[in-house]
């Protein structure tokens, strides 16, 4: 994005040029440029392999670029110990794989230790705890021990371990990866929930459904570069992109883009990004 299309109060996070090289020489990240504004819901895509967990690391400073530049709120990340642990209040990331992150003997200690190291009073940590169990619908097994929850249940509970620091950023890693249906869509609505308290929210997926719909942004990666970016529209028209990170159409667009071509639909029509949209244009061409 050229920083002179939006104003840089705007930005929050800044990436200028950042490479990342693994100890055993794999170059995960191959100059990466990106600016991400504040309040944006960005989805990051590609094939596994293609660089996003690794970036989503060094956005909140567990990996520091081998080159390149962090900055979050126009300031380069401070990899000082207290530098980081003030970044990681503000920019918290919610890992594919709960059990990567929940350690604490039950629910409730595990939602408080983040909130007890923000230097709160016991009684505003409390408060802050309460409010994140109430938020995300915690409360039927916040004294269970966290190794007997489900899936779903660790899932919540580890966005609750970021929700209570009060972040600006929260990034989730495959938020629906190995949940069911039903605990897939309860994440989903969670997550718009934040986007809509102004919480900027950034999110790898490769439910292309979930980012037509969701996104303000897209990108594209390959092989540790960003290859593309734009809005939902403009990346899944782009076939070839599509077809070099493995990705395909989003189920509606598909349909819209072959009821236009059958003469069934105007394809002069605002492009559908639900299906409830799509069935109201049909509803009006065969009243």
């Amino acid at each position: 994005m050229n920083e002179s299309m939006t104003d840089s109060h705007d930005i929050i996070l800044k990436l200028v040029h950042v490479c990342y090289t693994y100890d055993d020489g794999t170059e995960a990240l191959k100059g990466i440029d990106l600016q991400v504004r504040r309040g944006e819901k960005l989805a990051i895509m590609g094939a596994n392999g293609s660089g996003k967990s690794t970036l989503f690391l060094t956005l909140n400073g567990i990996h520091k670029p081998s080159k390149g530049n962090v900055l979050y709120n126009n300031v380069p990340v401070d990899y000082s110990r207290k530098g980081l642990l003030a970044l990681r209040k503000k920019i918290g990331i919610v890992f594919q794989d709960p059990d990567n992150q929940l350690f604490s003997a039950s629910v409730t200690q595990e939602i408080s230790f983040g909130a007890l190291n923000l230097g709160l009073s016991e009684k505003e940590a409390r408060e802050r705890v309460e409010k994140v169990i109430e938020e995300l619908n915690i409360t039927s097994f916040r004294d269970k021990p966290t190794h007997f929850l489900s899936g779903g249940q660790k899932k919540r509970v580890s966005i609750a371990d970021i929700l209570v620091m009060d972040p600006e950023i929260i990034i989730f890693d495959e938020p629906a990866a190995a949940l069911d249906p039903k605990h897939a869509r309860m994440i989903d609505e969670i997550i718009d929930r934040l986007s809509e308290k102004g919480i900027t929210v950034i999110l790898s997926t490769h439910d292309v459904n979930r980012a037509f719909l969701w996104a303000d942004r897209v990108i594209l990666m390959d092989e540790g570069l960003i290859v593309t970016e734009g809005t939902p529209d403009e990346i899944f028209a782009n076939d070839e992109m599509l077809l070099q990170t493995n990705l395909e159409k989003p189920t509606v667009l598909k349909i819209f883009k072959s009821l236009c071509e059958a003469g069934v639909l105007d394809k002069k029509l605002p492009i559908p990004h639900a299906a409830d949209e799509l069935e109201q244009y049909i509803r009006e061409v065969t009243k």
